[in-house]
């Protein structure tokens, strides 16, 4: 019997290099000039009938509060939860809380389908309504579905192009890899993050186009334009961010150690308890909350959208109560850029840390907390003197409501940013979070849409920052 042919290991430089040409090509695409994508969303907003309006839990359609736990859940038990959740930890100024969760067990699919068109990839993006996004039409993925709508729960419309991610004779996979969301508002959340290329031809549809790489990278530096779920897939590209001869501070098994040092040495615990349990938050007709009105609310919104699966639904979503604040400090050595990454532990995680920003949080929250608890370089960020990109992005817009964040990569000197990093913090190349990127729970999902930036030409951190 004849032996089966074999294949290389890895995609490796070959891949790297078609990415890198495509994240090369900005100004125009196959489908249309990078200007003119805003009014490609903003027609096919207007093309489509799209409402979201706040309502009281008891006119939600399908969910209700469960009597032995006072859960919100849906009729049928799939889709998600929002749950109560009981926290210990080892942070010094912050111990114990409770809080309200989202527990989505099922894992979703987030994906991006490419085709070279004239030697150069291009992407198939998707105009997708969210109800949670305040310009509600934003740049997402081909394919952004839990298991639930793709197995029609809802008995709705199928999933468009979800074929070419499930039927390997349609698309060849280049990347598939399980990454967290939120940790702060999600239990334990994940969804697969693929890029596939397509075998043969692809059907056209009005609400998607062909964009390169290099026009993602130009949407990316504007505000709202393009959504969470297409940010970490884009983050989850194999590129070549450092170069030939690529050096580091840290060797990639001295940094793959310090995280697993971090790990061991955190102590997190997070059970999940019946939301009427959860001490300190109060439910009324409208809106579930702390009395103090720090950090977040839950409500309830009753939705319409022409072109979604299902055409009316209604759905609770979690809105914070400002705008978050992303950052990463950055600074060369040696010629190298390196970016300061903090090993955040936030209760939702599987893994207890995972790496994040310098900054990830939201400064109104802040307000009435000590000097001492404050989060460290938060006044470095807030200065913002030497600040190449800075962008406003919204978060998960199908379960967060007006969930917005600054995101900037913010240059500092060696007194603002010393060598030495603090406890909890280190140094790394764009190069290394990339590799990190193609493993599951290593960064989170706002350190994913900084990294976007990146793997998409949207900024190089070797150009000198403008301030």
């Amino acid at each position: 019997m004849d032996d089966p042919p074999l294949r290389p290991r890895k995609d490796g430089p070959a891949l790297a290099a078609r990415l890198a040409s495509s994240a090369r090509r900005t100004g125009d695409g196959r489908d249309m000039a990078t200007a003119d994508v805003p009014g490609w969303l903003a027609d096919r907003a207007a093309a489509n009938r799209f409402t979201v309006h706040r309502v009281a839990f008891k006119d939600l359609d399908g969910w209700s509060f469960a009597e032995s736990t006072g859960n919100l859940v849906h009729s049928t038990g799939r889709f998600f939860s929002v749950e109560g959740l009981s926290v210990r930890s080892d942070d010094a100024h912050f111990r114990y809380w409770q809080q309200p969760i989202i527990r989505q067990p099922e894992s979703g699919i987030l994906g991006i389908l490419v085709k070279e068109f004239d030697g150069v990839l291009h992407f198939l993006m998707q105009a997708k309504m969210e109800p949670g996004n305040r310009n509600i039409v934003q740049v997402s993925p081909t394919v952004q579905a839990t298991r639930s709508n793709y197995l029609k729960v809802h008995r709705g419309t199928g999933v468009k192009y979800l074929d070419y991610f499930v039927d390997s004779d349609k698309g060849r996979v280049l990347t598939d890899t399980l990454q967290s969301e939120h940790g702060s508002w999600f239990f334990r959340k994940k969804n697969r993050n693929m890029l596939v290329e397509a075998i043969g031809d692809v059907p056209e549809d009005d609400d998607f186009r062909w964009l390169t790489l290099g026009q993602i990278g130009e949407l990316l530096r504007l505000d709202n334009v393009v959504n969470m779920d297409a940010r970490t897939v884009i983050a989850c590209l194999p590129m070549d961010l450092d170069g030939s001869g690529a050096r580091a501070l840290h060797s990639d098994a001295e940094l793959l150690a310090w995280i697993s040092a971090e790990r061991s040495q955190r102590e997190v615990e997070a059970e999940l308890l019946p939301l009427a349990e959860v001490e300190g938050w109060e439910r009324g007709e409208h809106v579930l909350r702390r009395p103090d009105g720090r950090y977040f609310q839950v409500v309830a919104v009753s939705v319409e959208a022409g072109n979604r699966e299902v055409a009316a639904w209604s759905q609770p979503l979690f809105e914070p109560t400002g705008t978050g604040v992303t950052a990463f400090v950055f600074r060369s050595f040696g010629g190298a850029p390196h970016v300061l990454v903090h090993a955040r532990a936030e209760p939702g995680f599987l893994d207890t840390v995972e790496l994040g920003p310098t900054v990830q949080c939201t400064p109104e929250n802040w307000a009435p907390v000590p000097d001492s608890a404050r989060p460290r370089f938060l006044d470095l960020v807030a200065s913002r003197g030497r600040v190449p990109y800075k962008a406003l992005h919204s978060e998960e817009g199908g379960r967060f409501l007006n969930a917005e964040s600054d995101y900037l990569f913010v240059e500092a000197d060696g007194h603002e940013a010393p060598l030495q990093a603090p406890p909890g913090y280190t140094w790394v190349t764009p190069g290394q979070l990339n590799s990190l990127a193609a493993h599951s729970h290593y960064l989170n999902v706002q350190c994913r849409t900084l990294l976007a930036a990146l793997n998409s030409g949207a900024l190089r951190l070797d150009e000198p920052a403008s301030g």
